[in-house]
Parts: structure tokens; sequence; C-alpha cells
């Protein structure tokens, strides 16, 4: 790899966050008004969730891909990430309002679901993916608890109504698997694409 940084094809602080925890430099490559990047997100009839979050992942980084060549940016790896929630084969998105995310919540409470995150590195032609796969379970949840995770805003724009290094914690009776790839950017995964494509972490 001859660049000093990557594309971060994501609007999540929290990946910003992450790959600075590991040191890697990056700009941001966002949509702009004229793109749908919501619409990227609609999921297939029947699709399962690792097929969907992989399929997501791999439109938002041509879309990356599309909008780099588009604004003739300097040449540099373009990475993308996507997170989902799952309960069994039901996708948990992002939720739609406070009621939409009060629902999701009853339905994780007391239970174990699964956060699926892929990511994925376009590296000029070359183009390399990984997926990770956590599993996370609420303790049971009351209503009056319910209402005050959700009335704190924190629910929104989450995939299952929750974030993991938030307030949501408190709820959460066991994990296994990548805290970082909960969160939405797992750095393990992600140090292997980028130490493939011949970055030194």
């Amino acid at each position: 790899m001859t660049h000093n940084f990557i594309y971060l094809a994501s609007q999540s602080p929290r990946r910003r966050q992450l790959l600075e925890q590991i040191g890697v430099r990056h700009e941001l490559l966002l949509p702009g008004p004229d793109e749908d990047a919501e619409g990227l997100e609609a999921v297939l009839p029947g699709e399962a969730p690792a097929d969907y979050v992989q399929r997501v992942t791999g439109l938002k980084l041509d879309a990356a891909v599309a909008r780099h060549a588009r604004r003739g940016l300097a040449p540099a790896p373009i990475l993308c990430s996507d997170t989902t929630v799952a309960l069994g084969r039901t996708i948990l998105g992002k939720p739609e309002g406070a009621q939409d995310a009060a629902r999701m919540l009853a339905e994780l409470s007391g239970r174990e679901h699964e956060v699926l995150t892929a990511v994925a590195l376009q590296d000029g032609p070359r183009r390399s993916a990984a997926l990770s796969v956590s599993r996370v379970r609420f303790a049971a949840m009351t209503p009056a608890q319910i209402d005050a995770y959700v009335a704190s805003g924190e629910p929104m724009g989450k995939a299952g109504a929750y974030g993991i290094q938030g307030r949501a914690a408190a709820h959460v009776e066991h994990m296994a698997g990548s805290y970082s790839g909960i969160m939405g950017l797992p750095l393990y995964e992600t140090a292997g694409l980028l130490r493939a494509a011949g970055w030194a972490l």
C-alpha cells in the first residue's frame, strides 16, 4: 500500500473512533444530497441476515467507488461497513421512530440475538471483504426501562435500536464475539484486510 490514509465511506462517528483507535488515518467519503444512501439498505424478501449485511456493504462500497471517481479525488483505499441485528432470521434495522424502537427493544428483552457487521475494502481494482458475527443477550427489561432508554434518543439511527457503547450496556447480560464489531467496525477483521493490502499495523 503506497497511501498513508484511507477513505471511510460511513457517517458513523463510532467507526471513525474505532479507526483512530488502531491508528489508521482516514478521510470521510460521504454521500451527497443526490444519493439515496438509505435506499441501499432495503431488505430483499426472505433474505438471510448474513447475506443482507454483506450485500448492503457491497452496494455501499460500489456507491463510494463511483463517488470517489465522480469527485476526482486522490487515490487511496476505500473502506465500507454495515451492521445489522438479527433475531433468528428476522432483521432488525434502524428504528423508524420512538414506537418502533420500543417494539424492537421489547423483542430483544431477555433474549439472545446476533449482531452481524460486514466490512469491505476497495484498493485499486482489488476488493476484499470480511464478516463478523457476535452474540448479545439482553436481560429482561421493564416497559419503564425501555421507555427511559428510548427517551434518551440513543436508539435512533442504530440497528436493533441500541448502541452497546452507550446506556444500553447496563442491560447487556452477556456477549460473545467482537465488541468493536457490535459497535459497527470489527477491528480484527478490518486490520486483516488492511494488512493484506500492505498497511503496517
